[in-house]
């Protein structure tokens, strides 16, 4: 990684990937050609952003879960998982547009040189998808196919910067509550200046801790629209996988409010829907990112929950 630091910085300032503390003391400013930052197409007030998970290499659960999601958003966010591969994006991209629905596409350079990156942003391009959200990638666990080595021939900012050469919209990452907490308004500006379009905040412990974060952002330049993450969860096993992620802060009072309610379910769809408005009532936010698991009952349960959420933000905001 050459613009460091990345967004995995644990809270004691530890790497996520090695022994020892961060690499990048602070942030590593752009040192290429500043790129105008391109708005992804179509932008709605508010944007509403719904992660997108099911079983892997299943054409149906593809389809199934896309037409779940739908009434519930403006697009579909992909994920990238370093112990969950699935479809190849290109195809993952043409499935979901086949099933109606807008995908942003994740691209890690955990997996792929930057070669192979390339003709991934060419394809996505050619067959209509405009966004794609360009990351470095989490490490691969040591336990998860130790034999196959990893990549990292580009970080995330020379990823930003190759698909904003082909005339795509790279969506970039950002975490608030990862050290240095300081300077992470400076590191998306300066994602921008790569060729950064738009902005998808990581789970924080209050709306306060984003307010604080875009007001800091947009005083140091940034124009791009920025999405803020709505934490889902409805049980404990999908509160647990939001808060294991490095750097990602929850609320633990909603956490023990939401499951010790007579209906878990509803209380978390409640949490959530109420998470996004205070987000989207913060001066500088521009939708809110659906985000999380969200039940431990399977994907075809959570996409359900997500688009309930959804459907509740887009209908108060209309």
């Amino acid at each position: 990684m050459e613009f460091g630091p990345c967004g995995g910085v644990r809270h004691d300032g530890q790497c996520e990937m090695r022994p020892g503390p961060c690499s990048f003391g602070d942030v590593v400013p752009w040192s290429g050609d500043p790129v105008e930052p391109r708005a992804p197409r179509p932008v709605r007030a508010p944007l509403v952003l719904a992660d997108f998970s099911c079983t892997p290499f299943d054409r149906g659960a593809v389809a199934a879960t896309a037409s779940v999601l739908a009434p519930g958003c403006d697009a579909v966010l992909v994920g990238e998982h370093q112990n969950k591969p699935d479809f190849p994006p290109t195809l993952m991209g043409s499935l979901l547009l086949d099933a109606g629905v807008t995908p942003w596409i994740t691209l890690s350079c955990r997996d792929r040189n930057r070669v192979v990156l390339e003709q991934e942003l060419r394809g996505l391009k050619a067959i209509g998808v405009d966004t794609a959200l360009c990351v470095t990638g989490d490490g691969r666990g040591y336990d998860v196919r130790p034999e196959v080595t990893q990549t990292f021939d580009l970080d995330g900012p020379r990823l930003v910067s190759l698909a904003a050469a082909l005339d795509m919209v790279p969506a970039v990452p950002e975490t608030p509550t990862a050290p240095p907490v300081h300077a992470r308004p400076a590191r998306l500006v300066e994602k921008q200046r790569a060729g950064a379009g738009v902005a998808v905040l990581n789970h924080v412990p209050s709306p306060d801790v984003v307010a604080e974060f875009t007001k800091a952002a947009r005083s140091l330049g940034l124009v791009i629209p920025v999405i803020a993450a709505v934490a889902v969860f409805t049980d404990s096993v999908s509160a647990a996988v939001l808060e294991g992620l490095p750097g990602v802060g929850l609320d633990g009072e909603l956490i023990e409010r939401v499951l010790g309610a007579a209906d878990p379910v509803a209380a978390g769809i409640a949490a959530a829907v109420d998470e996004a408005r205070t987000l989207l009532s913060i001066d500088g936010v521009d939708g809110v990112n659906i985000s999380g698991l969200a039940s431990a009952s399977g994907a075809r349960v959570g996409a359900e929950i997500k688009a309930e959420v959804g459907r509740r933000v887009r209908k108060e905001a209309s």
